[in-house]
């Protein structure tokens, strides 16, 4: 028999469906120590909240955070807000002795992070971060591939985020839809957004980022604000590109932008070594791409992986081999991947205090644009 570990949900949003998705999941397709209960959850909508509750099972609901995690019926407090309430949710969770399970980016900034690792630490809490592509099988793959050492030694590592949502002049800023065009509700645009995603994966596949030179850009500079009603400056950033030195010698370039016209979420990623290369695509998430050197002459060239045999991370747990499987299942990895932490006494990386390195290097991105200057990490 498992045990059960009661989860406290705070926000209903597009995270807190996909999140909710895999907690009732994951004991259907993983066999694990633990499985999640969906005790609660919390949003400042009653009626919304409650019509979310119904729909996912949640047995209750609360409008105030900070009576959620003072629940003693409540183990773990998973964070789906917008970004600036991260920190004081986090920090209240674990001076209850509440597991956290927190969405990217972790804080609006490198010293809340500081903060929320120090207050996780000292309570000897479980925390992690959904950083959810880490989980996809392919990169998962790409991962054990460059930690084997068949690539050799890396020289370049690129990676983009690309989607044209924001282009229309007409779209509001702000409120319970916008909030990411809100730098003071977000922190920032398109970096603190996409571009953590691509800086997590790479400091995971390729170590660390020692400076970066970076440029922003605000297309459109002023928006009628939902809140407010009255137009006003725009502070996100709309697009950002940079490129940086890893540890380990490569170069990095990386680019993301709402403004490319016919990508709605195109993430893509490539690392060329001095035998190999790998490439991957989120729109073709269940392939890698995977380029060898050895092989022979007339053969080398491009080869495509599908990432769905039994022997690939995670695929003995979903269908035959042949079938794949999508976004969804990431969400699903990361909670198994969790429970299955508790059950080892080990993190669930990426903890808050390794979420610190994304953070760092997105703020130093930021200062880079605005200095117009090389920046260290």
């Amino acid at each position: 028999m498992s045990k059960p570990l009661n989860i406290g949900l705070v926000g209903y949003g597009f995270m807190g469906r996909t999140h909710s998705n895999a907690y009732r999941k994951v004991n259907n397709f993983f066999e694990l120590e633990y499985h999640p209960v969906l005790k609660a959850v919390c949003a400042r909508d009653q009626a919304k909240c409650q019509a979310f509750a119904d729909t996912w099972g949640y047995e209750s609901t609360e409008t105030d955070w900070r009576k959620l995690v003072e629940r003693k019926d409540i183990d773990a407090i998973d964070i789906c807000t917008p970004n600036n309430l991260h920190k004081d949710i986090a920090l209240a969770a674990a001076a209850n002795g509440k597991m956290i399970l927190c969405e990217k980016p972790l804080s609006m900034n490198t010293a809340e992070g500081e903060e929320m690792a120090a207050a996780v630490e000292k309570a000897g809490v479980a925390n992690t971060v959904w950083y959810n592509y880490r989980r996809v099988p392919a990169v998962t793959l790409a991962k054990q591939i460059i930690d084997s050492g068949r690539l050799g030694k890396i020289f370049h590592y690129r990676a983009n985020f690309l989607q044209d949502w924001t282009i229309s002049a007409d779209l509001p800023q702000g409120g319970a839809a916008l909030w990411r065009l809100d730098a003071a509700v977000a922190g920032s645009g398109v970096t603190g957004d996409l571009l953590a995603h691509c800086i997590d994966t790479a400091l995971w596949l390729n170590g660390g980022i020692s400076t970066v030179n970076a440029m922003t850009e605000t297309f459109i500079k002023e928006r009628k604000h939902t809140l407010t009603g009255k137009v006003e400056k725009v502070s996100i950033d709309d697009a950002c590109a940079f490129m940086c030195r890893f540890d380990n010698g490569s170069l990095g370039l990386f680019e993301s932008t709402r403004y490319a016209r016919g990508h709605k979420a195109l993430y893509t990623l490539e690392i060329n070594g001095e035998n190999g290369s790998l490439k991957w695509d989120l729109h073709d998430l269940h392939r890698l791409q995977f380029f060898d050197y050895k092989d022979e002459g007339i053969l080398r060239g491009w080869r495509s992986i599908h990432v769905s045999d039994s022997d690939h991370p995670y695929m003995k747990h979903w269908w035959v081999p042949g079938l794949q499987i999508g976004y969804e299942h990431t969400f699903v990895h990361q909670v198994a991947d969790f429970l299955q932490s508790l059950s080892d006494k080990k993190p669930c990386s990426p903890t808050f205090r390794e979420s610190i390195e994304t953070q760092k290097v997105v703020d130093a991105v930021l200062g880079s644009a605005k200095s117009n200057l090389w920046s260290s990490v």
